[in-house]
């Protein structure tokens, strides 16, 4: 099992944020540039990963009241992952994100993996700036 995590600050109150990270129709604003992630019948969602051309069943789930968002696949349980939103006052956030890759052998090299996790952060900043 291999296991990564970010954190980064965040000039939004922790609400914005966490209004902007679980938001389905803005996931692909700020997750890796080669995934998108399609609705289905919630928690179901299905992502899509251009580099493979493959689709895979996922689950999304959004837990407002501990600005918390969970992820993973859906059959296979071999990767999850999730997003804190904590505050650290009215105007700034601390958030951390959390990727757990069960089945090595697929599992993206952990330079690549580091280098996403740093960019999706920079690029939820923005979004929440903005």
């Amino acid at each position: 099992m291999s296991e990564y995590e970010r954190s980064r600050t965040m000039t939004a109150p922790p609400e914005v944020v966490f209004d902007r990270a679980c938001d389905l129709d803005r996931l692909d604003g700020w997750l890796p540039h080669d995934l998108h992630v399609r609705s289905e019948e919630p928690p179901a969602v299905t992502v899509h990963e251009d580099s493979t051309g493959r689709d895979e069943r996922g689950l999304f789930r959004a837990q407002r009241d501990q600005l918390r968002v969970e992820w993973g696949t859906r059959d296979d349980g071999r990767y999850a992952g999730w997003l804190q939103v904590a505050g650290i006052s009215d105007q700034a956030s601390d958030v951390t994100v959390h990727l757990s890759f069960f089945d090595e052998e697929h599992a993206p090299p952990a330079d690549q993996i580091d280098h996403e996790l740093e960019k999706s952060l920079e690029r939820l900043a923005e979004m929440v700036r903005a």
